[in-house]
């Protein structure tokens, strides 16, 4: 059995991750943006280890994220409770609906449009990361950029702390997969109005790299 997969989006976030590590057995591999391809490229990844005879331990997603205001600060470091699929679904004249409540049978859904982490695993990163906001992250496969859809989304998801656009789908592979998972975020931007110029995705790639000693 080998250690934790850690999975991220763009090579930039798995060096950051790299400069971090004190154990050698973690494995980071930038899989590409978005639930889709996370999704598979992870499930690829455990199934390869697991067909060696090396299954993985557990599988995180990890990388910078936006945050909700007054939920974690610009920098901060965030670990999730559950990986929300937040815009699958359908809209309706009287608002979002979640695919969960679209009557479809149970079987069709998976693990559902949220799935929890492992609580091991969790509990193995918030004791060493103990300033980490912890809460639901969401997943989005489109970054939210106005002041309407933030407010909507908040009002969704109002225990949510931060959005990213992976989280689910590594989840989901997780779950076919049967490996334990995990999401860890730091924080480049406060969900809202894009703005560019107000990102600090430096600051947030550092303190991917400070949060990375807690993946062992």
């Amino acid at each position: 059995m080998t250690g934790l997969l850690v999975v991220t989006a763009v090579p930039a976030e798995a060096e950051a991750i790299q400069a971090g590590l004190t154990d050698p057995t973690v494995a980071v591999v930038p899989v590409g943006v978005g639930p889709a391809v996370a999704g598979a490229a992870a499930a690829r990844l455990l199934a390869l280890a697991e067909g060696a005879g090396r299954p993985y331990r557990g599988v995180v997603s990890a990388g910078v994220a936006g945050g909700f205001r007054g939920r974690v600060p610009v920098g901060g470091t965030v670990l999730g409770t559950r990986a929300v699929a937040a815009d699958l679904g359908a809209e309706s004249p009287d608002g979002f609906i979640p695919l969960d409540d679209l009557g479809m049978p149970a079987e069709l859904l998976g693990g559902g449009t949220s799935i929890a982490v492992d609580p091991t695993l969790l509990a193995t990163l918030r004791a060493a990361l103990p300033d980490a906001t912890v809460g639901p992250v969401l997943t989005v496969n489109t970054v939210t950029g106005t002041a309407a859809s933030t407010e909507a989304l908040s009002r969704r998801h109002p225990d949510a702390v931060a959005e990213a656009m992976e989280g689910y789908g590594v989840a989901v592979a997780a779950a076919h997969a049967g490996v334990p998972f995990a999401e860890l975020r730091t924080v480049s931007n406060p969900i809202g109005p894009r703005d560019r110029d107000a990102w600090r995705m430096r600051e947030a790639l550092v303190a991917l790299t400070a949060a990375a000693s807690a993946l062992r």
